[in-house]
């Protein structure tokens, strides 16, 4: 049987995530990526040959990567946008001007298949109705909030590397900096699933937290092992 949820439950669960402008698991997303990338870049430090240029030259390198592809994600992130707005107020256009017959035709085949398989035909022309009531189509361009958007990747990803590279920069041994570093990878990873477990609401994010931790370690492997 289904637990009953209490009307607080269900209203944390709908609101959980909220208030941010970028979505809870594209934030996490980007965390792990640029963890990744900047302990895949920092292990290829070599322990046993390592003096004070190469550190700072690893680290240079991790900072300017991250830097890179944070760069390169927000504008990616900017480019989706825009065509998927623009598609959205192709279709709306598309939906105005359509007989009421088409117009939900149209409107069932564009929902996700979860909101398709429990929306009915009165709740499709309700859509066809308020969409032809209004003025205009939606707007296709890019907005304030999106650019503010592409801001917060760009930090998210080039922020994950610095808790990997800080301990170069304190600790005079480098065995024990990539020690540390590594711990601090793990639990980064740990903290990414266990947000990722309590957003989906699983029972148990702490094992979502240790699958990350598993599986983050997994991909860096297999990074490092494709020569990245």
């Amino acid at each position: 049987m289904l637990q009953e949820r209490r009307p607080d439950d269900l209203r944390e669960l709908v609101t959980r995530g909220r208030g941010g402008l970028v979505d809870p698991i594209d934030r996490i997303a980007e965390i792990i990526f640029g963890l990744i990338m900047a302990v895949t870049i920092v292990g290829a430090l070599s322990v046993a040959t390592a003096g004070q240029n190469e550190v700072r030259t690893v680290l240079l390198a991790a900072l300017g990567c991250n830097l890179a592809w944070g760069l390169v994600d927000a504008v990616i992130y900017l480019v989706r946008t825009l065509t998927a707005r623009t598609r959205v107020k192709a279709l709306a256009s598309a939906i105005i001007g359509a007989d009421p017959a088409a117009a939900r035709l149209a409107l069932a085949a564009v929902l996700p298949e979860d909101v398709a398989a429990i929306v009915g035909d009165d709740e499709i022309e309700g859509m066809r109705q308020r969409l032809a009531a209004l003025q205009d189509p939606p707007s296709g361009r890019l907005r304030l909030n999106d650019y503010l958007a592409a801001v917060g990747i760009f930090l998210l990803v080039v922020g994950a590397t610095f808790p990997v590279v800080l301990p170069f920069m304190f600790a005079r041994d480098i065995t024990v900096a990539m020690e540390i570093s590594r711990g601090i990878t793990l639990v980064m990873l740990f903290l990414a699933g266990l947000a990722l477990g309590r957003y989906a609401s699983y029972q148990h994010p702490f094992r979502t937290g240790m699958v990350m931790l598993l599986l983050g370690a997994a991909l860096i492997t297999a990074v490092k092992a494709l020569g990245g």
